[in-house]
């Protein structure tokens, strides 16, 4: 079974992607594999002109085709999702979304953007026939924070709600049935080692 994640971050890395990075290792626990695409997939011309005959859109349109789940990730800036996100959506066919469970999940720079997830982010979603949109976790900049040595940590209150959301995601994928609570592996040390930046 896969799950696809879309990035909408323009960096990389991203307090977005460590947002992912945590729910790969929730979805492998449940032996699910998460596929990733971000806007470093494609040739730079192939998102500027939409370019549906490239190779890299067609293989970006087959792994959402093919995905059980799909998982939308973005910054937020000035309550609106990242542009970079939107490109990776306009290249999705009307009604790719239908019958896939989506999790949105979002970061930004204060609780402010909170609403950004329902305001913003849901009405694409349902524009592309998702019906199966889920609550989604949105994360301030604080939460995703480096301790004394420079680490990345979840704050311990993102983390219960990462994991809840997920494991509800999971439960919703087509062919699943609903499931005792799961206990995720603890972060990874390449995981925490890794640098961040919005």
């Amino acid at each position: 079974m896969t799950v696809l994640a879309i990035l909408g971050s323009p960096s990389h890395p991203s307090r977005t992607a460590k947002l992912v990075d945590r729910a790969a290792e929730i979805l492998q626990v449940a032996d699910i594999q998460l596929q990733r695409s971000s806007i470093h997939d494609f040739p730079a011309q192939a998102l500027l002109h939409a370019d549906f005959s490239s190779e890299a859109v067609k293989q970006f349109q087959q792994q959402v085709a093919r995905a059980q789940g799909i998982i939308i990730a973005t910054p937020v800036y000035k309550a609106a999702y990242a542009g970079a996100l939107k490109v990776l959506l306009d290249l999705i066919p009307e009604g790719g979304l239908t019958g896939k469970p989506v999790l949105p999940l979002a970061s930004g720079g204060s609780p402010g953007h909170l609403l950004a997830v329902d305001y913003a982010i849901k009405p694409v979603l349902a524009a592309l026939k998702a019906s199966d949109i889920h609550q989604g976790v949105f994360a301030v900049e604080a939460q995703i924070a480096r301790d004394a040595h420079t680490q990345p940590q979840l704050a311990e209150d993102l983390a219960a709600r990462l994991e809840a959301a997920v494991s509800e995601f999971i439960d919703r994928l087509p062919g699943r049935t609903p499931r005792r609570t799961i206990t995720p592996p603890p972060p990874s040390s390449q995981w925490l080692s890794q640098r961040i930046s919005l």
